[in-house]
């Protein structure tokens, strides 16, 4: 990574608050980037025709246009900062054109799915049964980012509130409830977690106890996305269910689809979710009716062909 690179992430994170997940993603793109670029000098030097090719070639190898369009967007505010600086006099990526992206309906579970995968989760044994359900029960019901969900503090639910204060993408803070399934299941995960910190008198902790509400041995202290993800999988698989089909975001997604099929604002789901555009919850009314039609066309009488 060149100096210019980490200029750029530093004044990303200091000036406009971006999130380490946002920071990691431009560090991959213009490090590919860079690398992609070398023969021509790198990002510094690189004329306008070799980063056209380099982006025309990002199809070649295989990348999605969501992807694509990431690092185009990448490279184009690098660029921008870069004649903010002083250190280019030209922007050689102001004619990448963005690539067209089909319409990707999320994936989203049933609410038997959900179900199915809250009694396997509950089947593992003991401590890790409790937390997973109340991982699964909290994704569900707030609609929490991953993120926002494992960077949870323990004291945000020491008081079993309703709703959740949380800070999301820009710093923006927000709302998130908890209905009484995420309360119970949040309160007898503590009871299970603060046990571990418990010597066995009950006075003298066997290790300092942990800020976080999912606290791991690993070096972030909290449990991570690539380890949730991986107990899900487990879970879904007990519960037989296409892992492919189950992720944290999927539970995301399923708390917003389920909200608009019960009849929820879109603009309320909107400002549950903490999109900025409404137009990204908008993709969650074609799930809802694309799923509501299949129940029309299954349950229907008039509707079945037979």
């Amino acid at each position: 990574m060149t100096p210019q690179i980490e200029a750029f992430l530093e004044m990303m994170a200091v000036e406009r608050d971006a999130s380490p997940h946002t920071l990691s993603a431009y560090g991959r793109d213009l490090s590919d980037a860079e690398t992609a670029l070398s023969d021509a000098g790198g990002l510094m030097k690189a004329g306008a025709e070799a980063v056209e090719a380099w982006f025309t070639d990002l199809s070649r190898r295989g990348l999605s246009a969501a992807t694509a369009a990431r690092r185009r967007s990448s490279a184009r505010q690098f660029y921008r900062f870069a004649l903010a600086e002083g250190w280019r006099t030209d922007d050689p990526s102001r004619r990448l054109d963005a690539p067209k992206q089909g319409r990707s309906l999320p994936k989203v579970l049933s609410r038997a799915e959900i179900d199915a995968l809250l009694a396997a989760s509950a089947a593992r044994d003991a401590a890790a049964g409790l937390r997973l359900v109340a991982l699964v029960e909290m994704a569900y019901a707030s609609g929490l980012r991953v993120s926002e969900l494992l960077g949870l503090k323990v004291e945000a639910v020491r008081r079993a509130p309703a709703y959740l204060i949380v800070r999301g993408k820009g710093g923006k803070e927000r709302l998130a409830p908890l209905n009484a399934a995420a309360r119970e299941a949040i309160k007898a995960w503590l009871v299970a977690r603060d046990a571990r910190f418990k010597g066995k008198d009950g006075r003298k902790p066997e290790a300092p106890d942990s800020p976080w509400l999912f606290p791991s041995s690993g070096r972030s202290g909290h449990l991570t996305p690539r380890r949730f993800a991986q107990l899900l999988d487990e879970a879904a698989v007990t519960a037989g269910i296409d892992p492919a089909r189950v992720s944290p975001h999927v539970l995301r997604h399923a708390f917003a689809t389920h909200l608009l099929e019960g009849g929820a604002d879109l603009r309320v789901v909107q400002t549950l979710l903490g999109h900025v555009d409404i137009a990204t919850t908008q993709i969650y009314t074609h799930v809802a009716t694309d799923r509501l039609a299949q129940v029309v066309q299954q349950n229907h009488p008039l509707a079945r062909d037979d």
